[in-house]
């Protein structure tokens, strides 16, 4: 028996927004359904410098706050699993400065998930601990934090062991050429 109360998007701004322009509302796996509606917004974000794609992804957690604490306060309900605007900042957060390919979006996403559903330390302490907006938010922040962390260690590790070409001298942590 479901208890929890309706998501309206098409009624109200804030649940639209939470909702994730509605992607929220799949009924199975909603929290991976949002996540995914979050790529192709990720490749509008790659379209920027890097610093301004930093801005966006701050706005966005900054006005998530709001967003899912409004949202949440219509729902009656504390991080309702239809209020996905968390996994679209989480990722983006997850794939900051990610290498270039849809295998590292593909590797980004799924550590992503992985930190946003199991919750390890300290992830699964904020969530229980802190709520409101901030509240929903900070798990994913963390979770996009720890996926962003991984997607990059494994992109230098992956650099550092390509390094050993004869002539070639490649930076360790941006892959580019010196010169």
């Amino acid at each position: 028996m479901d208890t929890l109360p309706k998501l309206k998007p098409f009624t109200s701004p804030w649940q639209f927004l939470a909702t994730g322009f509605g992607s929220g509302l799949s009924p199975k796996a909603p929290g991976t359904v949002g996540t995914l509606v979050a790529v192709p917004l990720y490749f509008a974000l790659t379209q920027l410098p890097l610093w301004a794609y930093g801005l966006v992804v701050i706005f966005a957690l900054g006005i998530g706050v709001i967003i899912c604490q409004r949202a949440s306060d219509e729902l009656g309900v504390h991080d309702h699993p239809g209020i996905v605007w968390d996994e679209f900042v989480g990722l983006w957060i997850a794939l900051f400065a990610a290498p270039d390919g849809l295998h590292w979006v593909l590797v980004g996403f799924l550590l992503f998930r992985f930190f946003d559903i199991v919750k390890p330390p300290p992830i699964g302490y904020f969530d229980k601990q802190v709520h409101g907006g901030t509240g929903i938010m900070i798990d994913d922040i963390i979770a996009g934090i720890a996926a962003c962390c991984c997607l990059q260690l494994l992109a230098a590790k992956l650099r550092i062991e390509q390094r050993g070409t004869v002539g070639e001298k490649r930076h360790y942590f941006c892959g580019c050429y010196r010169v």
